[in-house]
């Protein structure tokens, strides 16, 4: 490890759900690649001996009953204090000997948010074309609504700084929580980057937990409701102009022929346009008053924030007073 890093409280967190194959070995690995490290292993109601072989290992166990990586990730966020959040999955399909080098970029690069990005030549059994194919899906879609490409969204291993932890609502369940990651860094602007990383396929014994049908329509709506949350004047904006253009265009002739002749003779074309027209002025209005809303949540974030100092800053303060103590 880097001298930085040694002044630093780093924890990793691992979120389980029957991993008893697989977690013994993530928690020795990273315990290899930062031996200061602290090891926390969330337990999301497992029924078999994840918790117990993890203790074993050497981990701190934290149990969650709400079933749902996202839940484990909140309470881990919220009760966990260090410098530096390493998450990782407890399959043991993310490559720990990458982590110094991960966190060299990390630090170097004063990050928010590091995503390991899994390898492109990936074979089938590590990853599925099913799910290739709905995370590029997925990420474009992010990329088109939030105004940044990142190549990989769905990522299970990243690096946080404080900020980022203490500042981020965690309002997901389930594995949709990898979107709203990504939404939150690029909704506070926040300095982030990614890194290529070697990932394998699951080991014998642990087994996928993802859901591909039911997960995947979680994410689209986690997705299209943070789109709401971060960009309502888009979401209600895109609605008011079709109602209005429509409204307007079946809407002229009807009244054009009301004031040639002071008949209304396509009285359910009149209805469809007045109710068009109120519908349109009603989506107007919603994207006014929750852009207001949505401007007074991104303050109330960007000041959480703000609030945690900044972790150069911490290294800083750390280096200048181990130098006030050796020179005393």
């Amino acid at each position: 490890m880097s001298s930085a890093s040694e002044d630093l409280n780093i924890a990793v967190l691992i979120p389980c759900y029957n991993e008893e194959a697989t977690v013994a070995k993530v928690v020795e690995d990273f315990k290899e690649a930062f031996p200061t490290a602290t090891i926390f292993v969330g337990d999301n109601n497992s029924t078999d001996k994840t918790s117990e072989i993890a203790r074993e290992s050497g981990a701190v166990v934290l149990f969650e009953p709400l079933q749902g990586k996202g839940n484990v990730v909140r309470t881990m966020f919220a009760n966990i204090e260090a410098d530096v959040y390493i998450l990782v999955d407890g399959d043991d399909t993310y490559d720990p000997k990458a982590a110094p080098g991960m966190l060299d970029q990390f630090l170097k690069q004063q990050l928010d948010m590091l995503v390991g990005t899994r390898d492109k030549t990936l074979t089938a059994e590590a990853y599925r074309a099913g799910h290739v194919l709905g995370n590029r899906i997925f990420t474009w879609f992010v990329g088109t609504l939030f105004g940044r490409v990142f190549s990989d969204i769905f990522s299970g291993y990243r690096f946080f700084s404080r900020r980022f932890v203490k500042s981020f609502p965690a309002m997901s369940e389930g594995f949709e929580i990898e979107s709203e990651f990504t939404v939150h860094a690029l909704e506070l602007s926040m300095p982030v980057a990614e890194c290529p990383t070697k990932y394998d396929s699951r080991p014998d014994g642990s087994v996928s937990k993802l859901n591909t049908y039911r997960d995947g329509w979680r994410i689209l709506k986690k997705i299209v409701q943070l789109y709401k949350d971060v960009h309502p004047t888009r979401f209600f904006g895109v609605p008011f102009v079709l109602l209005f253009v429509a409204s307007l265009a079946l809407g002229i002739p009807v009244i054009l022929h009301f004031f040639e002749t002071g008949l209304v003779p396509k009285l359910p074309t009149a209805v469809l346009c007045s109710a068009m027209m109120l519908l349109a002025f009603f989506s107007l209005g919603c994207s006014i008053i929750l852009s207001s809303v949505s401007l007074l949540r991104r303050e109330a974030k960007r000041l959480a924030y703000l609030s945690t100092p900044a972790l150069s800053y911490k290294v800083t303060l750390q280096r200048e007073e181990s130098s006030q103590d050796s020179d005393s």
